[in-house]
């Protein structure tokens, strides 16, 4: 257990990371001024141990939980492909053939290290990946294949780096049994999470439909959702880490979060984002606070071999380099693979810019999961005895973590400043045209209830010409934002001056806007003119204005006087 003056201590430093990334305005990523936060806390005499077990239970789940909500489904099934060809097939590809590069640069390690030690080096980091490129412009498509590709393949590289382990510790290895392991892992996890998913979105519509419509109830399920099916898939051994995923794709499917309360969804928002905040932040705070001890240990470990530093940091730079350089040719065969579908199916296909695909490359980061996994190898004094070489393969990994980290902190921004800006717009312009489309819907219906009312303006009233005058200035704010597409939420709308009367007929008749608006919005969605992220983040906003307008409705006196 971490102690809770550590715990408060990791929170400080978080705070204290974002408020450094203020002062040197953005110009060095927040990961890396963590791990920076983290490395001097360990000098400093602070330690705190990893337990990769936990760490696995802690931080996953709702990590890649958050991630694939994030993802939107339209882009997902039109880049499945190329997602999952970098998420399974580059993790295999790269895990056999850099154990191989490995056991030719070290023939002392035997042939399974080998593998185990590439295997934990397979999977990207989505939180290191998102972490450097926050802030910055990203083409929308590449954005979308590095966090699809890094919320599959953590979980094939671990799997392959158990099947590694096995066979080190065992001697043992079979391919055929391995693949048929590897199906039953991955799809076991997917059809796991996916029914827990299921049974409790129906549950939870059960409820919502008994009057269970409590926001911290409603919250507090969510939250428990992927560390349920986590532990439960791993407890049939299959893959915990696709469970996560699978049954966020699942509730967004379904639709659960979108039946809940207004409230629900918004405070849900708030506290999602919190979470993620933190667990990113601790997650590169604990990666800092490991690496005094590991780089200490590395060189004493090169000591007792009678090996340089300077040969065992360019055995670093070297599985480092073949590791990326098979990353670079495994993007230019997913690459190949969609033109060549392209060429059969008789589609157009445009050829990607070059540092596109440096880009990818450079974004195949390693971070906490292959720490995590290299520090789960018994260790002296287990059960299952010592896991040969230990020491030096949680060495190597340690600073491939570090040199990717670095290069990727380094050539990532180099190439997005020179990448074309084409393609990165895709989601502002429909953005703006659901915007539109709101707005008008908002308008029409204001003037279909002016012309109701001039149908029957006879005998005009007192009250006919307060809601004429209501519906006249609403008109007029739903038509300026409409010429300026303006985000900003209008403050005041009426005078302090105006009736009560007055001011209750406006909130009603904007409540009703929103009701039309939100049908629109779906309507949207439901054609495919824009995606479910796109409809999330409108939604998010109707939602607020909504929680604007019934704080003010409750805040009306009962009496008209």
């Amino acid at each position: 257990m971490i102690p809770a003056d550590n715990i408060l201590l990791l929170l400080v430093l978080a705070a204290a990371s974002s408020l450094i990334v203020r002062v040197v305005r953005n110009s060095v990523p927040l990961p890396l001024i963590q791990i920076g936060l983290g490395i001097i806390a360990a000098l400093a005499g602070i330690s705190i141990g990893l337990r990769p077990d936990l760490f696995m239970l802690v931080f996953m789940p709702p990590l890649l939980f958050a991630d694939a909500f994030r993802m939107p489904l339209r882009e997902f099934h039109e880049l499945r492909g190329t997602i999952f060809f970098l998420a399974f097939g580059l993790v295999v590809f790269s895990t056999v053939l850099c154990g191989y590069a490995i056991h030719w640069l070290i023939p002392a390690l035997d042939l399974p290290c080998c593998f185990a030690l590439s295997a934990a080096l397979s999977p990207t980091d989505t939180v290191a990946v998102t972490g450097l490129l926050a802030g910055r412009r990203v083409p929308e498509r590449m954005l979308h294949v590095l966090s699809g590709e890094a919320l599959f393949n953590d979980a094939s590289g671990l799997v392959c780096f158990r099947f590694a382990t096995a066979a080190a510790m065992t001697g043992e290895f079979s391919y055929r049994q391995a693949f048929g392991d590897f199906l039953l892992v991955a799809f076991g996890g997917l059809a796991v999470g996916a029914l827990i998913a299921y049974v409790s979105a129906r549950i939870n519509r059960i409820l919502l439909r008994r009057g269970f419509n409590d926001p911290p109830l409603q919250i507090t399920l969510m939250i428990l959702l992927p560390f349920v099916t986590y532990i439960v898939a791993e407890h049939l051994r299959c893959s915990g880490i696709l469970a996560a995923v699978s049954a966020c794709m699942v509730i967004k499917m379904m639709g659960m979060l979108e039946e809940t309360d207004t409230a629900t969804r918004l405070q849900a928002t708030t506290i999602w984002g919190m979470v993620t905040y933190i667990f990113n932040a601790l997650i590169f705070l604990l990666l800092g606070l490991q690496m005094p001890a590991l780089m200490r240990s590395g060189v004493a470990m090169a000591h007792e071999r009678q090996v340089s530093l300077l040969a065992l940091a360019g055995l670093i730079a070297a599985i480092y380099l073949i590791m990326t350089l098979l990353r670079f040719v495994g993007v230019w065969f997913s690459i190949l693979r969609r033109w060549l579908v392209a060429r059969w199916t008789h589609t157009p296909f445009v050829w990607p810019d070059f540092l596109g695909s440096v880009l990818l490359t450079f974004a195949g980061v390693r971070g906490a999961v292959t720490l995590a996994a290299v520090l789960s190898l018994p260790a002296a004094g287990s059960e299952m005895g010592a896991f040969p070489s230990r020491d030096l393969l949680i060495t190597i990994a340690a600073g491939v973590i570090v040199i990717s980290l670095m290069g990727a902190g380094l050539f990532m921004p180099l190439c997005l400043r020179f990448l074309p800006v084409a393609g990165m717009e895709r989601h502002a312009a429909e953005e703006t045209k659901a915007r539109q489309e709101l707005l008008h819907t908002a308008i029409a219906l204001i003037r279909e209830e002016k012309l109701r009312g001039n149908e029957s303006h006879a005998a005009a009233g007192q009250e006919d010409m307060v809601k004429r005058d209501v519906l006249d200035r609403l008109e007029q704010t739903y038509e300026n934002r409409l010429s300026q597409i303006d985000e900003t939420p209008q403050t005041s709308l009426m005078g302090r001056s105006v009736s009560l009367r007055r001011e209750r007929l406006e909130l009603a008749t904007r409540l009703l806007l929103l009701r039309a608006q939100r049908d629109t919005l779906h309507r949207l969605f439901v054609g495919r003119g824009i995606n479910d992220q796109t409809e999330w983040e409108l939604q998010q906003e109707l939602d607020f204005e909504e929680q604007l307008l019934r704080a003010r409705v409750a805040r009306l006196p009962k009496d008209i006087g």
